[in-house]
Protein backbone atom coordinates (compact mmCIF):
# COMPACT_ATOMS: atom_id res chain seq x y z
CA UNK A 1 0.00 0.00 0.00
CA UNK A 2 1.12 3.64 -0.41
CA UNK A 3 1.63 5.60 2.57
CA UNK A 4 2.55 8.70 2.96
CA UNK A 5 3.30 10.73 6.23
CA UNK A 6 2.92 13.84 7.03
CA UNK A 7 5.71 15.34 8.95
CA UNK A 8 4.34 18.51 10.34
CA UNK A 9 7.13 19.99 12.25
CA UNK A 10 6.42 23.37 11.41
CA UNK A 11 2.98 23.11 11.34
CA UNK A 12 0.98 23.10 7.36
CA UNK A 13 -0.92 24.92 4.93
CA UNK A 14 -2.06 24.32 1.69
CA UNK A 15 0.76 25.86 -0.50
CA UNK A 16 3.52 23.88 1.76
CA UNK A 17 1.88 20.76 1.16
CA UNK A 18 1.23 21.35 -2.79
CA UNK A 19 5.09 22.16 -2.42
CA UNK A 20 6.21 19.19 -0.80
CA UNK A 21 4.17 16.91 -2.93
CA UNK A 22 5.39 18.59 -6.17
CA UNK A 23 8.59 18.24 -4.97
CA UNK A 24 8.01 14.32 -4.56
CA UNK A 25 7.42 14.12 -7.90
CA UNK A 26 3.79 15.31 -8.92
CA UNK A 27 3.40 16.75 -12.33
CA UNK A 28 2.92 20.68 -12.22
CA UNK A 29 2.09 20.98 -15.51
CA UNK A 30 -0.77 18.23 -14.58
CA UNK A 31 -1.76 19.86 -11.50
CA UNK A 32 -1.93 23.39 -13.98
CA UNK A 33 -3.90 21.84 -16.20
CA UNK A 34 -6.33 20.95 -13.59
CA UNK A 35 -6.75 24.28 -12.03
CA UNK A 36 -7.24 26.42 -15.84
CA UNK A 37 -10.34 24.08 -16.18
CA UNK A 38 -11.68 25.83 -13.04
CA UNK A 39 -12.12 28.76 -14.64
CA UNK A 40 -10.11 30.80 -12.58
CA UNK A 41 -8.82 33.85 -13.90
CA UNK A 42 -5.59 34.43 -14.41
CA UNK A 43 -4.44 31.63 -12.10
CA UNK A 44 -1.00 30.40 -12.36
CA UNK A 45 1.40 28.10 -10.17
CA UNK A 46 4.77 29.23 -9.92
CA UNK A 47 7.32 27.38 -7.82
CA UNK A 48 11.26 28.02 -7.08
CA UNK A 49 13.91 26.14 -5.30
CA UNK A 50 14.39 28.02 -1.78
CA UNK A 51 17.00 27.08 1.58
CA UNK A 52 14.97 27.39 4.95
CA UNK A 53 17.58 27.79 7.78
CA UNK A 54 19.68 25.81 4.81
CA UNK A 55 17.84 23.10 3.68
CA UNK A 56 16.16 23.24 0.30
CA UNK A 57 12.87 22.45 -0.17
CA UNK A 58 10.36 23.83 -3.60
CA UNK A 59 8.48 27.05 -2.65
CA UNK A 60 4.99 27.55 -4.31
CA UNK A 61 3.28 30.90 -5.19
CA UNK A 62 -0.27 31.08 -6.94
CA UNK A 63 0.16 34.19 -8.92
CA UNK A 64 -3.60 35.28 -9.95
CA UNK A 65 -5.84 38.85 -10.51
CA UNK A 66 -7.25 40.63 -7.41
CA UNK A 67 -10.64 39.84 -6.84
CA UNK A 68 -12.82 40.37 -3.93
CA UNK A 69 -15.24 37.39 -4.25
CA UNK A 70 -16.85 35.36 -1.32
CA UNK A 71 -17.94 31.82 -2.20
CA UNK A 72 -20.32 29.51 -0.61
CA UNK A 73 -19.33 25.84 -0.94
CA UNK A 74 -21.93 24.95 -3.84
CA UNK A 75 -20.09 27.63 -6.13
CA UNK A 76 -16.60 26.13 -5.12
CA UNK A 77 -18.54 22.37 -5.76
CA UNK A 78 -19.82 23.77 -9.02
CA UNK A 79 -16.35 24.46 -10.21
CA UNK A 80 -15.17 21.25 -9.32
CA UNK A 81 -17.72 19.00 -10.28
CA UNK A 82 -17.30 21.32 -14.14
CA UNK A 83 -13.76 20.28 -14.87
CA UNK A 84 -13.39 17.99 -17.30
CA UNK A 85 -9.38 17.94 -16.73
CA UNK A 86 -9.61 16.78 -13.17
CA UNK A 87 -10.01 12.58 -12.82
CA UNK A 88 -12.43 11.63 -10.52
CA UNK A 89 -10.66 10.87 -7.33
CA UNK A 90 -8.92 14.19 -7.05
CA UNK A 91 -12.52 15.79 -7.24
CA UNK A 92 -13.64 13.57 -4.36
CA UNK A 93 -10.35 14.57 -2.63
CA UNK A 94 -11.04 18.20 -2.83
CA UNK A 95 -14.81 18.15 -2.09
CA UNK A 96 -14.39 16.33 0.63
CA UNK A 97 -11.37 19.24 2.10
CA UNK A 98 -14.07 21.69 1.16
CA UNK A 99 -16.70 20.20 3.08
CA UNK A 100 -15.17 19.73 6.09
CA UNK A 101 -14.10 23.76 5.74
CA UNK A 102 -17.50 24.26 5.20
CA UNK A 103 -18.54 22.47 8.29
CA UNK A 104 -16.02 23.82 10.49
CA UNK A 105 -16.60 27.78 9.19
CA UNK A 106 -20.13 26.61 9.91
CA UNK A 107 -19.77 25.83 13.43
CA UNK A 108 -17.30 28.84 14.47
CA UNK A 109 -19.82 31.62 12.79
CA UNK A 110 -23.37 29.34 13.81
CA UNK A 111 -24.99 29.59 10.78
CA UNK A 112 -25.27 26.24 8.53
CA UNK A 113 -22.83 25.09 5.44
CA UNK A 114 -25.15 25.92 3.08
CA UNK A 115 -25.20 29.55 4.01
CA UNK A 116 -21.33 30.09 5.63
CA UNK A 117 -18.98 32.62 3.04
CA UNK A 118 -16.03 31.70 2.71
CA UNK A 119 -13.83 34.48 2.82
CA UNK A 120 -9.72 33.31 3.18
CA UNK A 121 -10.34 29.99 2.10
CA UNK A 122 -12.82 31.20 -0.89
CA UNK A 123 -10.13 33.09 -2.69
CA UNK A 124 -8.12 32.14 -5.96
CA UNK A 125 -4.84 30.98 -3.82
CA UNK A 126 -6.57 28.79 -1.54
CA UNK A 127 -8.81 27.13 -4.13
CA UNK A 128 -5.75 26.74 -5.96
CA UNK A 129 -4.02 25.11 -3.35
CA UNK A 130 -6.45 22.37 -2.12
CA UNK A 131 -7.60 21.28 -5.54
CA UNK A 132 -4.24 21.07 -6.34
CA UNK A 133 -3.05 19.29 -3.60
CA UNK A 134 -5.74 16.85 -4.53
CA UNK A 135 -5.18 16.34 -8.21
CA UNK A 136 -0.97 15.93 -6.77
CA UNK A 137 -2.03 13.65 -4.02
CA UNK A 138 -4.04 11.43 -6.77
CA UNK A 139 -0.91 11.59 -9.25
CA UNK A 140 1.36 10.10 -6.69
CA UNK A 141 -1.07 7.07 -6.28
CA UNK A 142 -0.80 7.53 -2.43
CA UNK A 143 -3.77 5.27 -0.61
CA UNK A 144 -3.43 6.09 3.39
CA UNK A 145 -1.61 8.69 5.16
CA UNK A 146 -0.04 9.38 8.86
CA UNK A 147 0.73 12.47 10.16
CA UNK A 148 3.06 14.02 13.19
CA UNK A 149 1.20 16.23 15.95
CA UNK A 150 0.43 19.50 14.05
CA UNK A 151 1.84 22.62 15.75
CA UNK A 152 0.43 25.78 15.81
CA UNK A 153 1.40 28.52 16.82
CA UNK A 154 0.79 31.73 19.00
CA UNK A 155 0.10 35.48 18.50
CA UNK A 156 -2.87 37.10 17.18
CA UNK A 157 -3.24 37.23 13.15
CA UNK A 158 -5.77 39.51 11.22
CA UNK A 159 -9.16 38.12 9.03
CA UNK A 160 -11.74 39.07 7.67
CA UNK A 161 -13.45 38.93 10.77
CA UNK A 162 -11.02 41.21 12.69
CA UNK A 163 -7.85 40.18 14.99
CA UNK A 164 -7.76 36.96 16.15
CA UNK A 165 -5.81 35.10 18.10
CA UNK A 166 -4.15 31.65 16.69
CA UNK A 167 -5.04 29.27 16.24
CA UNK A 168 -7.69 31.09 14.32
CA UNK A 169 -11.44 29.77 15.24
CA UNK A 170 -11.69 27.78 12.13
CA UNK A 171 -8.23 26.61 12.70
CA UNK A 172 -9.34 24.91 15.90
CA UNK A 173 -12.86 23.42 14.57
CA UNK A 174 -10.65 21.53 12.13
CA UNK A 175 -7.67 20.20 14.11
CA UNK A 176 -10.59 19.13 16.92
CA UNK A 177 -9.43 15.38 18.36
CA UNK A 178 -6.22 16.38 16.34
CA UNK A 179 -3.18 15.66 18.79
CA UNK A 180 -1.41 19.32 18.56
CA UNK A 181 2.16 19.84 19.30
CA UNK A 182 4.60 22.51 21.48
CA UNK A 183 6.16 24.84 19.85
CA UNK A 184 6.90 28.12 21.05
CA UNK A 185 6.86 30.25 17.69
CA UNK A 186 4.68 33.40 17.10
CA UNK A 187 3.11 33.13 14.10
CA UNK A 188 0.10 31.30 12.37
CA UNK A 189 2.37 27.68 11.78
CA UNK A 190 -0.91 26.10 10.37
CA UNK A 191 -3.55 27.45 8.70
CA UNK A 192 -6.98 26.81 8.48
CA UNK A 193 -6.61 25.24 5.01
CA UNK A 194 -3.64 23.40 5.98
CA UNK A 195 -5.29 22.15 8.88
CA UNK A 196 -8.37 21.01 6.61
CA UNK A 197 -5.93 19.36 4.35
CA UNK A 198 -3.79 17.22 7.27
CA UNK A 199 -7.48 16.45 8.99
CA UNK A 200 -9.05 14.69 5.96
CA UNK A 201 -6.36 13.25 4.71
CA UNK A 202 -4.11 11.46 7.64
CA UNK A 203 -6.01 8.76 9.75
CA UNK A 204 -3.99 8.70 12.49
CA UNK A 205 -1.72 11.02 14.05
CA UNK A 206 1.88 9.89 16.15
CA UNK A 207 5.61 8.73 14.93
CA UNK A 208 6.81 7.51 11.55
CA UNK A 209 5.21 4.35 10.80
CA UNK A 210 6.83 1.06 9.72
CA UNK A 211 7.41 1.89 6.02
CA UNK A 212 9.88 1.37 3.12
CA UNK A 213 10.81 5.30 2.04
CA UNK A 214 11.15 5.73 -1.26
CA UNK A 215 10.23 9.93 -2.12
CA UNK A 216 10.75 12.47 -0.31
CA UNK A 217 9.15 15.73 -1.10
CA UNK A 218 9.96 19.37 0.85
CA UNK A 219 7.12 22.11 0.81
CA UNK A 220 8.61 25.65 2.00
CA UNK A 221 6.47 28.04 3.91
CA UNK A 222 6.49 31.39 3.28
CA UNK A 223 7.79 32.89 6.46
CA UNK A 224 10.92 32.78 8.16
CA UNK A 225 11.20 30.89 12.06
CA UNK A 226 14.00 30.25 14.21
CA UNK A 227 13.08 26.51 12.93
CA UNK A 228 13.36 25.48 9.05
CA UNK A 229 9.80 26.24 8.22
CA UNK A 230 9.35 23.16 6.03
CA UNK A 231 6.62 20.01 5.61
CA UNK A 232 8.28 17.08 4.85
CA UNK A 233 6.24 14.09 3.01
CA UNK A 234 7.87 10.80 2.95
CA UNK A 235 5.90 8.39 0.64
CA UNK A 236 6.50 4.92 0.54
CA UNK A 237 5.51 0.93 0.92
CA UNK A 238 3.50 0.35 3.74
CA UNK A 239 5.40 -2.22 5.97
CA UNK A 240 3.72 -4.87 8.09
CA UNK A 241 3.80 -3.16 12.09
CA UNK A 242 1.81 -3.41 15.63
CA UNK A 243 -1.04 -0.61 15.84
CA UNK A 244 -0.11 2.03 17.51
CA UNK A 245 -2.30 5.30 19.49
CA UNK A 246 -1.51 7.77 21.65
CA UNK A 247 -2.77 7.70 25.22
CA UNK A 248 -1.72 9.59 28.00
CA UNK A 249 -0.97 9.16 31.82
CA UNK A 250 -2.30 10.52 34.82
CA UNK A 251 -0.73 10.26 38.39
CA UNK A 252 -0.94 11.79 41.78
CA UNK A 253 0.20 11.53 44.56
CA UNK A 254 -1.80 10.37 48.18
CA UNK A 255 -0.96 10.14 51.58
CA UNK A 256 -3.28 11.09 53.51
CA UNK A 257 -6.22 8.76 51.50
CA UNK A 258 -7.75 5.52 53.31
CA UNK A 259 -7.84 2.63 51.30
CA UNK A 260 -11.63 2.39 50.69
CA UNK A 261 -10.82 5.54 49.35
CA UNK A 262 -8.63 4.77 46.81
CA UNK A 263 -10.53 1.64 46.19
CA UNK A 264 -13.49 3.45 45.46
CA UNK A 265 -12.22 5.43 43.30
CA UNK A 266 -10.06 2.70 41.22
CA UNK A 267 -13.26 1.46 40.50
CA UNK A 268 -14.98 4.99 39.59
CA UNK A 269 -11.89 5.37 37.06
CA UNK A 270 -12.82 1.91 35.38
CA UNK A 271 -16.24 2.37 35.34
CA UNK A 272 -15.63 5.74 33.39
CA UNK A 273 -13.43 4.06 30.66
CA UNK A 274 -9.56 4.52 31.95
CA UNK A 275 -7.66 1.87 29.99
CA UNK A 276 -5.89 0.73 33.01
CA UNK A 277 -5.22 1.76 36.78
CA UNK A 278 -2.92 0.44 39.40
CA UNK A 279 -1.23 1.90 42.45
CA UNK A 280 2.00 1.63 43.68
CA UNK A 281 3.73 1.88 47.32
CA UNK A 282 6.04 5.28 47.47
CA UNK A 283 8.20 7.56 49.95
CA UNK A 284 6.43 11.28 50.73
CA UNK A 285 7.73 14.35 52.28
CA UNK A 286 7.98 13.79 56.11
CA UNK A 287 9.42 10.25 55.55
CA UNK A 288 5.09 9.31 55.53
CA UNK A 289 4.38 5.88 53.55
CA UNK A 290 2.19 6.78 50.70
CA UNK A 291 0.41 5.67 47.21
CA UNK A 292 0.87 6.77 43.56
CA UNK A 293 -2.68 6.47 41.63
CA UNK A 294 -1.65 5.90 37.59
CA UNK A 295 -4.34 5.76 34.88
CA UNK A 296 -4.15 5.49 31.66
CA UNK A 297 -6.81 6.64 29.52
CA UNK A 298 -7.24 7.56 25.47
CA UNK A 299 -7.45 11.78 25.04
CA UNK A 300 -10.98 12.32 24.85
CA UNK A 301 -11.50 10.60 28.79
CA UNK A 302 -8.48 12.90 30.26
CA UNK A 303 -10.52 15.74 31.46
CA UNK A 304 -13.06 12.97 32.67
CA UNK A 305 -10.59 10.99 34.93
CA UNK A 306 -8.79 14.19 36.24
CA UNK A 307 -12.44 15.46 37.62
CA UNK A 308 -12.70 12.01 39.02
CA UNK A 309 -9.29 12.37 40.67
CA UNK A 310 -10.12 15.59 42.79
CA UNK A 311 -13.84 14.56 43.52
CA UNK A 312 -12.44 11.08 45.26
CA UNK A 313 -9.68 11.80 46.65
CA UNK A 314 -7.70 14.35 48.71
CA UNK A 315 -5.12 15.17 45.66
CA UNK A 316 -4.58 18.97 45.12
CA UNK A 317 -2.92 18.14 41.75
CA UNK A 318 -2.54 15.77 39.12
CA UNK A 319 0.36 15.52 36.48
CA UNK A 320 -0.22 13.71 32.93
CA UNK A 321 2.00 13.49 29.58
CA UNK A 322 1.13 11.51 26.58
CA UNK A 323 2.51 8.56 25.69
CA UNK A 324 2.51 6.00 22.74
CA UNK A 325 1.08 2.43 23.17
CA UNK A 326 1.50 -0.62 20.83
CA UNK A 327 -0.82 -2.95 21.02
CA UNK A 328 -0.91 -6.79 19.46
CA UNK A 329 -3.63 -7.53 17.29
CA UNK A 330 -6.68 -9.35 19.36
CA UNK A 331 -9.99 -10.62 19.22
CA UNK A 332 -12.54 -12.95 21.39
CA UNK A 333 -12.38 -16.11 21.63
CA UNK A 334 -13.93 -19.47 23.36
CA UNK A 335 -12.57 -23.12 23.79
CA UNK A 336 -14.68 -26.13 25.48
CA UNK A 337 -13.10 -27.71 28.19
CA UNK A 338 -14.25 -30.19 30.85
CA UNK A 339 -15.44 -27.45 32.94
CA UNK A 340 -17.95 -26.13 29.85
CA UNK A 341 -16.65 -23.53 27.38
CA UNK A 342 -14.36 -20.89 28.55
CA UNK A 343 -14.18 -16.77 26.98
CA UNK A 344 -10.66 -15.54 26.31
CA UNK A 345 -9.04 -13.05 24.16
CA UNK A 346 -7.02 -14.49 21.01
CA UNK A 347 -3.72 -12.60 19.98
CA UNK A 348 -1.39 -12.54 16.70
CA UNK A 349 2.17 -12.37 17.63
CA UNK A 350 4.25 -11.58 14.57
CA UNK A 351 1.96 -11.87 12.22
CA UNK A 352 1.16 -15.36 12.38
CA UNK A 353 1.34 -17.12 15.68
CA UNK A 354 -1.97 -17.25 17.95
CA UNK A 355 -1.65 -17.22 21.44
CA UNK A 356 -4.95 -17.08 23.73
CA UNK A 357 -5.70 -16.00 27.16
CA UNK A 358 -8.35 -17.31 29.32
CA UNK A 359 -10.73 -14.52 30.84
CA UNK A 360 -10.52 -14.40 34.33
CA UNK A 361 -14.17 -14.22 35.01
CA UNK A 362 -15.11 -16.64 32.83
CA UNK A 363 -12.77 -18.92 34.51
CA UNK A 364 -13.92 -18.07 38.16
CA UNK A 365 -17.38 -19.12 37.14
CA UNK A 366 -16.89 -22.40 36.09
CA UNK A 367 -14.49 -22.58 38.97
CA UNK A 368 -17.28 -21.66 41.26
CA UNK A 369 -20.24 -23.95 39.58
CA UNK A 370 -17.81 -27.15 39.71
CA UNK A 371 -16.07 -26.25 43.34
CA UNK A 372 -12.65 -26.81 41.40
CA UNK A 373 -9.54 -24.67 42.04
CA UNK A 374 -9.53 -21.58 39.85
CA UNK A 375 -5.87 -22.41 38.60
CA UNK A 376 -7.84 -25.89 37.12
CA UNK A 377 -9.81 -24.47 35.27
CA UNK A 378 -7.21 -21.61 34.00
CA UNK A 379 -5.11 -24.70 32.95
CA UNK A 380 -7.53 -26.63 31.65
CA UNK A 381 -9.12 -23.49 29.25
CA UNK A 382 -5.14 -22.87 27.80
CA UNK A 383 -4.53 -26.58 26.94
CA UNK A 384 -8.22 -27.27 25.43
CA UNK A 385 -6.62 -24.03 22.59
CA UNK A 386 -6.12 -25.25 19.15
CA UNK A 387 -4.42 -22.74 16.74
CA UNK A 388 -5.92 -24.53 14.11
CA UNK A 389 -9.24 -24.01 15.30
CA UNK A 390 -8.65 -19.99 15.49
Amino acid sequence: MKLAYLDCASGISGDMLLGALIDAGADLAEIQRGIDSLGLSGCRLTVQEVKKRGFRATHLVVEHEPEHAHRHLHHIVAMIDGSDAIAPPAKQLAKRVFTRLGEAEAKVHGTTIEKVHFHEVGAVDSIADIVGAAIGWTLLGIEAAQSSPVPTGHGYIQIAHGRCAIPAPATGELLRGVPLAELDVEGELTTPTGAALVSTLAGSFGPLPSMRVETIGYGAGTRDYPQANLLRLMIGEAEPGLPSEQIWVIETNLDDASGETIGWCIGRLRDAGALDVFSSAIQMKKDRPGVKLTVLCEASRKQHVERILFQETTTLGVRSWPVWRSTLPREKHVVRTEWGDIDGVLSIVDGERKRFSPEYESCRRAATEHRVPLQVVQEAAVRAFRPEDA
